[in-house]
Parts: C-alpha cells; sequence; structure tokens
C-alpha cells in the first residue's frame, strides 16, 4: 500500500520553499517588476526564455489569462518543450557552444528590451551565452536560477561562469541541489521535484508585481482575460490590436 505521507511531505516541502522565496527574495521581485515597468514605459519588449523543465516557468507566464500580453517566449528549435525525441537531445543542445548567439541574432529582440532567463543550474553553456549575448546586444537580463548550484556545480561553459554571473538583476528559486525533495525506504534516488512549482510561482508574482507597478504610474496594464468567460476574447483583440508591434506570439 501507498504512503499516504508522501504527498503532504512534498506539499510541505513545495510550501516552505515557496514561503523562503516570498520572504527572502521580496526586494528584487519587486525590483523586477520595476524593471519590467520601465521597460513597458519605454517602449521595449519583454522576452522570456528557458532550456528543457525550465521552459515550463517561461512558457506560463506568455499568453496566459491573469498576466501581462507583452511577455514573449524566446524559442529556441529543440531546447524550450519537453516534446523533443529523443528527450536527451533538448540537454545535449543546452551543452552547445554558439546556440545561444544564433538564436539572438535571428530573433526580434533589441537593445532596450528585456530577457528573463531561466535555469535551475545555471550552469550550462546555453542559458550563459544567452545572458551574455544579450547584454551585449543592449538588453536588461533578469536570471532566474538557484544560487546554490553555483557553489555545489561546475560550470558547464568555457568561462567558468554561471548565469548569475551575467544579469543585471538575480532571482533566486532556493531550489536544492537535484531537485529532489524527498526520500524514503525502498526508493533509492532522491524524488519529488520542486522547481516548476517554486518557479511558475515566483514568475507570476514578477508579473502581478509588474502590474501593480504600471498602475502605481497611472498605466493600465495590458493585461489578458480568459477566453472561456463571456467577453473575453473581445477584450484580448483589443489589447492585441493596441500592442501589435511588441507581441510576437502572434506571427
Amino acid at each position: 500500500m501507498s504512503d499516504p505521507k508522501l504527498a503532504g511531505q512534498y506539499f510541505d516541502a513545495a510550501i516552505g520553499l515557496l514561503q523562503r522565496v516570498r520572504d527572502e527574495e521580496a526586494e528584487r521581485i519587486a525590483a523586477a517588476g520595476a524593471m519590467i515597468a520601465d521597460t513597458v514605459v519605454a517602449g521595449g519588449r519583454l522576452f522570456t526564455f528557458g532550456a528543457g523543465h525550465s521552459s515550463l516557468p517561461a512558457q506560463d507566464v506568455v499568453y496566459r489569462a491573469g498576466g501581462l500580453a507583452l511577455m514573449n517566449l524566446l524559442p529556441v528549435p529543440g531546447v524550450v518543450g519537453i516534446d523533443v525525441v529523443p528527450a536527451t537531445l533538448g540537454s545535449a543542445l543546452e551543452r552547445v557552444d554558439g546556440l545561444a548567439g544564433a538564436v539572438l541574432d535571428t530573433s526580434p529582440v533589441e537593445a532596450g528590451d528585456l530577457l528573463i532567463i531561466i535555469s535551475l543550474s545555471g550552469r550550462n553553456t546555453l542559458p550563459v551565452e544567452m545572458a551574455r549575448n544579450a547584454r551585449a546586444l543592449g538588453l536588461k537580463v533578469i536570471g532566474v536560477t538557484s544560487l546554490v548550484y553555483a557553489t555545489g556545480t561546475t560550470s558547464r561553459h568555457s568561462s567558468g561562469t554561471f548565469l548569475k554571473d551575467h544579469c543585471d538583476l538575480v532571482l533566486d528559486t532556493k531550489i536544492p541541489l537535484g531537485d529532489a525533495e524527498l526520500t524514503a525506504e525502498g526508493i533509492g534516488s532522491p524524488f519529488g521535484p520542486a522547481s516548476t512549482v517554486v518557479t511558475s510561482a515566483l514568475m507570476q508574482a514578477v508579473v502581478a508585481t509588474a502590474a501593480g507597478e504600471l498602475a502605481a504610474r497611472g498605466i493600465d496594464p495590458p493585461m489578458l482575460r480568459s477566453g472561456n468567460v463571456d467577453g473575453g476574447h473581445e477584450w484580448n483583440g483589443r489589447v492585441m490590436a493596441e500592442y501589435a508591434d511588441r507581441i510576437f506570439y502572434r506571427r
């Protein structure tokens, strides 16, 4: 018979991490929201990127009911998403030199835009080069990562650096090494990853903060409504028409 206590232990672990992020990252979350608001006010565009499972929190803020319409996903073929076959290809591509530069050079990003890069470990070549190259192009970069990896692992980039070393602002997800919250008798490996739960909540907190910051500046933030409520499609159509030059997921 399965152990019902494991479910409770997982929820407790995830809640504990969420509380830590809420309390310990509050100032940086506020700063991230302000950076997004600054970019919107200045006419810049917003992009988010993550590889593998780190792409899930990145995608969660794009074209999202209750979310900011201006959030765009920066796609990297074979990396963004978990539908790659074989699944190991995505992990291999994260270690390829030059891929980030090629993606940015053929993307719509411009100086003055903002890019949020999500990488649990921050150690692979792709997120490191993505941050370095984006800043060289004049973008502001927010990194979302677990800082413990920078002391508990070695970088896979030739510079020996991590994502955190190439960002204008870093948000720490507090996820422990290995991203597994549980152990139990008869199960040979730790299990119960919480990075998606915590990072998605962190991203939504940042977007909520940005919306509040825009409102405080007298700007009605361009938020999307659910298409499953009456009037939702019409509302979204108006928002997308008004900000068409900054929304790329329609093209």
